[in-house]
């Protein structure tokens, strides 16, 4: 790790920690990048939001290479996590509170793989309310945290691989590969109801983008260890 590497154009892999955002770990890195290299300036940005109650890969691009973020965000991605059955949340997941409890004894391990069969391939999917997303010049969540609703338009995405890798009523622990604009939280509210329940997002990782995989990314500490004592 060199300023002219970082210049030129670095891919960093983060594991970026809960409750962090994804712009706070660009800050952070840029911060000790500049300070180690006494920098006045240096790009860093990331290619693809992860949510703070998300953790898992988070691609980072230093200087030049900051000229590819759009393909890095264009590429397949791999999810794992937990939906939990019976409950619902105006966000989709825990950032939010339950606003609505569903039955559950009817979901069985057969209706659950059959479910699944439903979201697979090119399908349509509406965001969430709580999103980033912008409406007629505002964010969607800066309208749902005043209690507003908007119109909020489905749009195409493909769901390659889904599949539930552990039962646990209420909570479906999941893989699912995507492509760039799923919304796992969406596909949660979505399955749910297609369970004819409710559900709502628990716990979410990024496993992969594309070719890169978080088992070879730093944490935060550690890719600043290394930076600090070359």
């Amino acid at each position: 790790m060199t300023e002219e590497s970082f210049k030129n154009g670095q891919v960093l892999l983060i594991d970026k920690p809960l409750e962090w955002t994804s712009f706070q770990v660009v800050n952070k890195l840029r911060w000790h990048i500049k300070q180690r290299f006494k920098l006045k300036k240096i790009k860093v940005g990331h290619a693809g939001t992860l949510d703070p109650l998300a953790t898992g890969l988070l691609i980072l691009c230093t200087g030049n290479e900051t000229k590819n973020i759009d393909s890095y965000q264009a590429q397949i991605k791999e999810y794992t996590g937990i939906f939990t059955v019976g409950a619902t949340t105006p966000s989709y997941d825990l950032e939010t509170s339950i606003d609505k409890t569903f039955e559950i004894s009817h979901i069985t391990p057969h209706l659950i793989e059959e479910t699944t069969k439903q979201f697979i391939g090119v399908i349509q999917q509406k965001p969430p309310i709580f999103s980033a997303i912008k409406h007629e010049g505002k964010r969607l969540y800066d309208i749902a945290r005043k209690g507003e609703t908007a119109e909020i338009k489905s749009r195409e995405i493909t769901i390659f691989d889904f599949e539930i890798t552990k039962i646990d009523l209420p909570n479906l622990h999941f893989r699912v590969v995507c492509s760039k604009g799923t919304y796992i939280r969406s596909l949660a509210f979505d399955f749910g109801k297609a369970l004819n329940s409710g559900a709502h997002l628990t716990a979410l990782r990024r496993t992969k983008i594309g070719d890169f995989s978080v088992d070879n990314a730093f944490s935060v500490e550690s890719f600043i260890e290394k930076l600090t004592a070359e």
